[in-house]
């Protein structure tokens, strides 16, 4: 049994824990992989590192953050600060931390918008699932140009 944490905000125009959640439950279930998934909002995305590290701090194996950067450039440094914090949770519990933010002003209209937080969320808590339980599907994806949120890039020849 894998105990996945998942923290999101309330800041966020979409309830991208809700889909993270479904995602890793649905895929979970489907491939008789066994998790516990523990939950947690918090109010914004630099208050997201710290839940995260309580949660892996009492057992949680690993985690996902979910959030959303609006669109002024305070809200950039912001984003920037809670994911270089994220990261030192990562280093300082030695367990993965998938961070999955979407930037307010990355799509045209709010139908584009809520498509990338669905997109990236669940492929993100797919990833996850992959990480733990079978990285070979991360690896027979290398060098893919795979995205999560928007459309592939591709990959090249080399």
């Amino acid at each position: 049994m894998k105990k996945i944490a998942v923290v999101d905000t309330m800041f966020a125009r979409g309830d991208m824990g809700r889909v993270c959640v479904e995602t890793l439950e649905e895929n979970a279930n489907r491939n008789k992989w066994e998790i516990s998934v523990i939950r947690k909002t918090v109010p914004g995305i630099k208050d997201l590192p710290v839940e995260m590290l309580r949660l892996l701090e009492v057992g949680c194996d690993a985690g996902i953050v979910l959030g959303m950067s609006g669109a002024m450039p305070v809200d950039k440094t912001c984003t920037h600060e809670a994911s270089t914090a994220i990261q030192q949770v990562e280093l300082m519990t030695r367990k993965t931390v998938l961070e999955v933010f979407v930037h307010e002003d990355e799509a045209k209209d709010d139908s584009e918008l809520g498509s990338i937080m669905r997109n990236r969320a669940s492929k993100h808590a797919l990833n996850l699932l992959w990480l733990l339980f079978a990285p070979h599907e991360l690896a027979k994806r290398a060098g893919t140009g795979e995205r999560q949120g928007k459309q592939n890039a591709g990959s090249v020849e080399l």
